[in-house]
């Protein structure tokens, strides 16, 4: 059974103390929020269970008002990622390579973001997978149904501000 998402926002993104942020609904696995502070707002949903993790791994959308920024994509993997492997995210008979290491991926510029947003919005599933420390394949899986509701209420969330 998934945790709910307001719990991995709680923990997961830290930036802020868990009162300063707003839920803006829950839309199936995904979850629109807003912190207001900053300002910023995103989307943001568990995978499905999968093996072991050495993380809570989450995939978000975000926007940040001030800075002109709409629409990053960004996953946090659930191993660290081996150094120098390709993080490959397959959405809607696509394949697309994101950048990052450590525990986190995004999108290589806002030309993929887009395409990646666009697809999330049609597409029922959507995996990340690279290969961890030890060199074994690992991938984190997510459901899409609600994805474009929630980030569509992040961006009306932070268009009122």
């Amino acid at each position: 059974m998934k945790r709910p998402v307001f719990f991995l926002c709680l923990f997961a993104l830290g930036a802020a103390p868990a009162d300063a942020r707003d839920a803006l609904g829950m839309f199936g696995a995904w979850g629109a929020f807003r912190d207001a502070g900053i300002p910023r707002c995103y989307a943001i949903a568990m995978p499905e269970a999968g093996a072991r993790r050495e993380v809570d791994p989450y995939a978000d959308v975000g926007l940040w008002p001030k800075k002109g920024v709409r629409g990053q994509v960004h996953f946090r993997l659930s191993r660290r990622i081996q150094p120098g492997a390709a993080v490959q995210l397959t959405l809607a008979g696509q394949r697309y390579r994101l950048i990052g290491g450590g525990i986190d991926a995004w999108a290589a510029d806002a030309r993929m973001e887009a395409a990646i947003v666009a697809a999330m919005r049609s597409g029922e599933i959507m995996t990340v997978s690279s290969r961890d420390g030890a060199g074994r394949l690992f991938s984190d899986q997510y459901t899409l149904p609600g994805a474009a509701t929630a980030i569509d209420a992040a961006a009306l969330g932070c268009a009122a501000r």
